[in-house]
Parts: C-alpha cells; structure tokens; sequence
C-alpha cells in the first residue's frame, strides 16, 4: 500500500477508536443529571429503597463516564496529532477554518467538562446539592457543546460554506455560514439521536446483566426501565432524522448515495438494492436483490423521483463497496434497535416492571445489545466519511492533495502499533465495564464509606450544642 492509503486507514482507525467513547458520554452525560434529579425528589420519599436506588445508579455510571470520559480525551490527542503528521496540507489550506473550530472546542467544551468533573465525581457531601447538580448539569452541556463545535467543523468538510480563496488558502467570510453549513443540523441531530442510542443500549445491557447475576439489586431495575424507555422514544425520532438527512445528502452529495445505493446509471423509479455486491472495476453490480422503486420512493418520496448514477460522476465519487454495505449494517442495525426496544419495553411493562420476572433469554437479548450502539455509529461514521472522497474538502480539496510525504513504512509501523494499543484498550474497557457491573458493592464501596463517614460527622456536630447546654444547666 502507497502512503496515500495508509494514512487514510491509520485516521480511519483512530477515529473509530476515538468515536466510541464520545458516543457514550455524550449521552451518558444527561443520563447522569437524570439520575441525580431522581434522587434529590425521592430521598425525602416514604420509601428510602427508591431514593437509595437513583443514588446507586448516579454513582455508579458516573465511575462508567469518569472512565469513558478519559479513553476519549486520549484517543482525541493522537487524533489531532495526525493532522500534521499524516495531512499537513490540510491545515495549511483550511487551517483558518478547522484551527478556530477546534480551539473552540477545546476552550468552550473541554474546560468545561474537565473542569467540574471532578466536582462532579467527589463533591458528593463536601458541596452542597445544588453545586452538585450543577457541576453535573454542565459536564453534560459540556459534552454536548464538544459534539457542536466537532460536528460543525467535520459538516464543513461535508458541506463548504462562508469561505473565500485566496493564493490556494481558505479564509472566513461569514462565520455563521461556516458554523451552520446546509448539512450541520441534520448531522448535529443525527449524532445525538446515535448518542441516546448508544447510552440507552449501553445502559440495558450492562442493567440486564447485573439482573441475572443478581447484582446491583436496588438500581438494575430502574436503570433497565430508563434504558428502554429512552431506546424506545429515541429510535423513531433517529427514523425521522435519518430520513431527513438522507434528502439533504442527496441535494448536496449525490455520489455519496449513488454509491450507497449502488446506482450506476441515472434513472427515474431507481430500486432498492437489498443486497448487491458492487463492482467499481467493471461499473456494475452482482447478485442484486431488489425492490423496484423504492429507493426513489424512500430518498425522492416520490416512486419515480430521479437518482443520479455514479457513472455521472466518474474519477469524483467514493468507492461504492465499503459504502454500500456500511450503510446497510447501520440502517439492519437500527431495525434491531427498533424491535428490541419496543418489545423490551411492552414485556417489561407485562411484568409490572419486575425485571426478576423477565425471561432469561430476553436479558441475554438485552446484554448481548450492550454495545450495538457502537456498531451502527461507526457504520454511520464509514458512510459519512469514506463517501466524502476522494475530497477531504467535498468538491474542493481532494485527499490526495493534502497528504504529507512521510515514507509509507513508517505509517505503517505507528499503525500497527495503533491498532494493537486500540484493540488491548477497547478489550481492558469492556473488561472493567463487566467487572464492575458484577462487583457494584467493591466499586460503590468507597461512597457508601464516605456517606457513613458524612452522617456520623453530622450527629456529632448536631449534639455537640445539646451537650454543651446541658453542661450549662
């Protein structure tokens, strides 16, 4: 492989690496201010169990965020680093428009979350409740804002706006323009709907789990309701937003969804394609399996709306295979979470939210979705950026352009020692995830010690006045 290609699959690697993480505490991030709301209105409650199960499921998924938080915060430094190891021309082309972008984000988002996570994982009992939920209330605005400013900045890329050439260097023209470019809403939206997704499926499959080891007994139960309430809100609300962003990909990329679609030749009442193989040697598509006329109808809304074949855009448009087949495992992947989530929640409702009384294999069903959330973004992510090319800039910048003249076995040394590192940090993840959702009581221990700690210093310091005044008499 040429270094062109390498360092193409080394930003590919770490970007899926990298996204992982993010999708998680996007999320994750609001779900913790959930919990906490929960608690404060229940604590004063007649029943102290309910109370004391929203406060388990806060502290325990905030140890869950504090450790996704840090696996993105790394990931995101080599990311960065790549652009001026493996694409030095990008930044000296649009350097004035992706460098603002990411200071940013870094000085708005990052510091932002950095700097009350730790109000946020140790204030509890040192500052008062309101501090606390607000320290939560803005790591969660945090991560939020972090996705605007990425995704505004990666939506230019998709979607160029504002801008002005001069001598071959992109400058700003109107900042507004850049920032809400004609894709970013739709991607904005689509990443947090694939966000709630992923927390949701992250939280009924480690809450499921923890069901059937018969752990975490106060709060399993709570957390597994939240998970497939949001799941089962969240998942047609990402139908809509997908569907919409589809319309807004085929007015600004149509070689991208030719090649979703596998499309060669423009025509009217274009079928969907269930399955293909696409060919990109000889232009055309093997074992197809389709239905006629509904890919006009779902990205046209009309049966013989036009779709522009990838044969109109010769030598400018993506490659149709990885595209093609990516896009399917995303959309297959979003079925699923459709008909888990809806089913879960209508037998668990059945059970009078009961989860001792849900069948085993439907909690292996649930554990065995922990992660899917994670499989159907990083298919997103294949589609949105692999259907970009050859342009790292749509329509402006070709890849190649800007790729840097590093030797290509030196590329591809740091990406086999990337890849390894990734797969050893995603397995020690995972690993620490099941550890902890198996042994809630060794990791909630040093909270419950400080609690206890909390309450005998508040006895103490509210008798201290009693036997003063008693010495006194």
């Amino acid at each position: 492989m040429d270094a062109l290609i390498l360092a193409r699959i080394q930003f590919a690697a770490n970007i899926t690496f990298h996204i992982l993480f993010p999708t998680i505490s996007i999320a994750l991030g609001w779900l913790l201010v959930f919990f906490r709301v929960r608690w404060l209105r229940t604590r004063r409650g007649p029943d102290p169990a309910v109370a004391q199960g929203w406060l388990d499921a806060y502290r325990f998924w905030t140890k869950v965020f504090a450790l996704t938080f840090a696996l993105g915060v790394v990931s995101g430094i080599t990311m960065s680093f790549q652009f001026g190891t493996n694409w030095p021309g990008f930044m000296q082309k649009v350097g004035n428009i992706a460098g603002p972008l990411l200071g940013y984000e870094v000085l708005t988002a990052f510091f932002l979350e950095a700097g009350f996570l730790g109000v946020m994982l140790f204030g509890h009992g040192r500052v008062s409740e309101r501090v606390h939920l607000t320290a939560t209330l803005l790591v969660a605005f945090g991560t939020a804002l972090s996705a605007f400013w990425i995704l505004a900045l990666n939506s230019w890329m998709q979607t160029p706006a504002g801008y002005e050439i001069v001598d071959g260097v992109y400058h700003v023209t109107s900042w507004v323009d850049v920032i809400f470019n004609p894709s970013f809403p739709y991607r904005l939206v689509h990443m947090l709907l694939a966000s709630a997704l992923t927390g949701a499926f992250l939280l009924t499959g480690l809450s499921a789990w923890q069901v059937m080891r018969g752990a975490a007994q106060r709060s399993a139960p709570r957390v597994l309701r939240v998970g497939l309430t949001l799941a089962a809100i969240v998942i047609p609300l990402q139908i809509l937003a997908g569907d919409a962003h589809g319309l807004n990909t085929l007015e600004h990329q149509p070689a991208k969804i030719a090649a979703m679609e596998g499309v060669w030749n423009t025509e009217r009442g274009a079928p969907l394609l269930l399955f293909a193989i696409p060919d990109a040697a000889q232009r055309t598509n093997h074992y197809e399996v389709k239905v006629p006329r509904l890919a006009s109808l779902i990205l046209t809304h009309d049966p013989n709306g036009e779709i522009k074949g990838l044969n109109d855009f010769v030598g400018a448009h993506p490659p149709p295979l990885p595209l093609f087949f990516a896009f399917r495992i995303m959309v297959g992947v979003g079925v699923l979470m459709l008909v888990v989530s809806w089913f879960g929640w209508w037998r668990y409702r059945r059970a009078r939210w009961d989860a001792t009384a849900l069948p085993r294999p439907l909690l292996w069903l649930f554990a065995g979705m922990t992660f899917s959330g994670w499989v159907a973004t990083v298919a997103g992510w294949y589609v949105t950026e692999i259907g970009r090319q050859p342009f790292i800039v749509y329509g402006l910048v070709r890849t190649a352009d800007v790729a840097s003249t590093v030797p290509s076995s030196l590329i591809g040394m740091t990406l086999a020692m990337y890849i390894a590192l990734y797969l050893a940090l995603i397995a020690a993840y995972v690993t620490v995830l099941k550890y902890m959702a198996e042994k809630p009581e060794e990791v909630l221990a040093p909270d419950a010690m400080e609690q206890t700690l909390a309450s005998s210093s508040g006895r103490a310091v509210g008798r201290a006045p009693l036997a003063a005044d008693g010495a006194a008499s």
